[in-house]
């Protein structure tokens, strides 16, 4: 019980410090609106017309800033929660501006919301710095036990060790250990970490972490993934799970393709000057051709040729198909700066145009890696059950180090849920990306695998000595 009202105090507080920034914001607002802007139109709104624009502006605000999860404490990293906020009052201003010109019928100056974008970001930093260190004074990190299986550990351990503000894994163990053991180990901890262990034994733990009201994090198997996409069907009086396995009801389907072909020429248009700018760098580096083409993989496993704008040296791949490294030396200066803000990838909005990609999706696999892959993860099929995408769940939330196995649960997680609306989500969220590319790494060589590891478990003195 006490943890739960814990649980409980901690979305009021994420609520109450959402509050203050908004009610902080529509303060800041609406002087701007009635002094600099209202006055000066020639049929001005009166009492509560102004009310009604400051609540549009709010309202605004709040719509756009949760977009790219600017409220949520505790979450991102001081700088990940900045950059959100910096996002949301970007696109809040800009969408407001174009509102008040069209209100006012005519050319207005732009200063006085130029000015209130530069007041609302300095204090946005203050209330995430402020909050944030509030957030984790009185919640630390969770003291956390982590039960490994036949899969090692290691590389989750890794990841979470690398959020010490949040996770503190204090002890591993087996589950080759006495079930009674296990249990006992889980009663001296705040939070239990599941990680690839047999079925029987991770059923009987979540119901003990359960009854015992424990935290519990699950690193699921595929088909887990594919169980959260089921809905519910009552079948008598008796519950079932229905996994309907059709896709994107038809209606969606149009959508996604409107979306497509409106999002893309707009994206061609705006972005000509800068792809043309990057052709030309790429040109004067050495001379080499500025695109390349590679044959990938989309729906239903149908090849066609994948745009990008060169990154590597000419012939980077005269010895076969080769990902990647952290720091590989194929990789230009003018290609290191392309992949760290993605604008290899705008040729693709031609893919996009013609209709052998979409905005979001699994990215396209080269045929020889699928084929690789698939013969010790078959499943790595299921990608194509959908059409390529430019983004996805493993972009945004993947790295380039992730392993295909874990990029693979991603696409599952986006093919098992997908609607136009996770689709828009998808896109704000890789805008997000784009302008805090924290998510931009090579692979590192010792988590890059093909398949699924089997080998015998880590001793839990070497995973803690990963987590201190």
């Amino acid at each position: 019980m006490k943890n739960k009202n814990r649980e409980q105090f901690k979305r009021l507080l994420t609520f109450l410090a959402a509050f203050i920034i908004i009610a902080v914001f529509g303060r800041l607002y609406a002087p701007v609106w009635y002094l600099q802007y209202n006055k000066g139109m020639l049929d001005p709104f009166w009492y509560n017309g102004n009310i009604l624009m400051v609540a549009i502006y709010v309202l605004l605000y709040s719509v756009c800033t949760n977009s790219f999860s600017g409220f949520r404490l505790g979450y991102y990293k001081i700088t990940g929660l900045i950059g959100s906020q910096i996002l949301g009052i970007l696109m809040t201003n800009a969408i407001t501006f174009l509102e008040i010109s069209l209100i006012g019928r005519g050319r207005l100056s732009p200063m006085p919301m130029i000015k209130l974008t530069a007041y609302e970001i300095v204090i946005s930093a203050v209330w995430c710095v402020v909050f944030t260190k509030l957030f984790y004074s009185i919640y630390p990190p969770r003291k956390m036990l982590i039960i490994y299986g036949n899969s090692s550990a290691t590389a989750l351990v890794k990841k979470m060790s690398s959020r010490v503000d949040k996770y503190v894994i204090e002890e591993a163990v087996s589950c080759d250990e006495d079930i009674e053991v296990i249990k006992e180990k889980v009663l001296r901890h705040e939070a239990v970490i599941i990680s690839d262990i047999p079925s029987t034994m991770k059923n009987q733990i979540m119901k003990f972490c359960f009854d015992h009201n424990i935290r519990t994090y699950i690193n699921p198997k595929l088909s887990d993934i594919l169980i959260r996409g089921a809905d519910e069907c009552n079948l008598f009086d008796t519950p079932l799970l229905l996994l309907r396995n059709d896709g994107m009801p038809i209606d969606q389907q149009i959508a996604k393709r409107a979306f497509d072909i409106l999002c893309s020429l707009i994206g061609i248009i705006v972005a000509s000057p800068f792809m043309l700018i990057v052709a030309l760098m790429i040109k004067l580096y050495d001379g080499g051709p500025v695109l390349y083409s590679q044959e990938r993989f989309t729906i239903d496993a149908k090849v066609f040729k994948v745009h990008k704008f060169r990154s590597m040296i000419v012939d980077a791949e005269k010895h076969g198909a080769q990902l990647a490294d952290k720091h590989d030396s194929r990789i230009t200066p003018v290609g290191a700066f392309l992949r760290k803000t993605r604008m290899d990838e705008l040729p693709q909005l031609f893919n996009i145009l013609k209709g052998e990609m979409s905005f979001v999706g699994p990215r396209p696999e080269r045929p020889e890696l699928a084929r690789k892959y698939e013969e010790t993860m078959p499943e790595f099929r299921y990608r194509l059950k959908v059409k390529a995408g430019l983004t996805g769940y493993a972009q945004v939330i993947g790295k380039y180090n992730t392993t295909p196995y874990d990029k693979l649960k991603l696409d599952l997680m986006y093919i098992e849920r997908q609607s136009f609306l996770l689709d828009l989500k998808l896109v704000l969220m890789t805008v997000k990306i784009v302008f805090i590319p924290d998510s931009t790494e090579g692979i590192d060589g010792e988590l890059v695998t093909t398949k699924r590891e089997h080998h015998k478990p880590r001793p839990p003195e070497e995973i803690e000595k990963i987590s201190e």
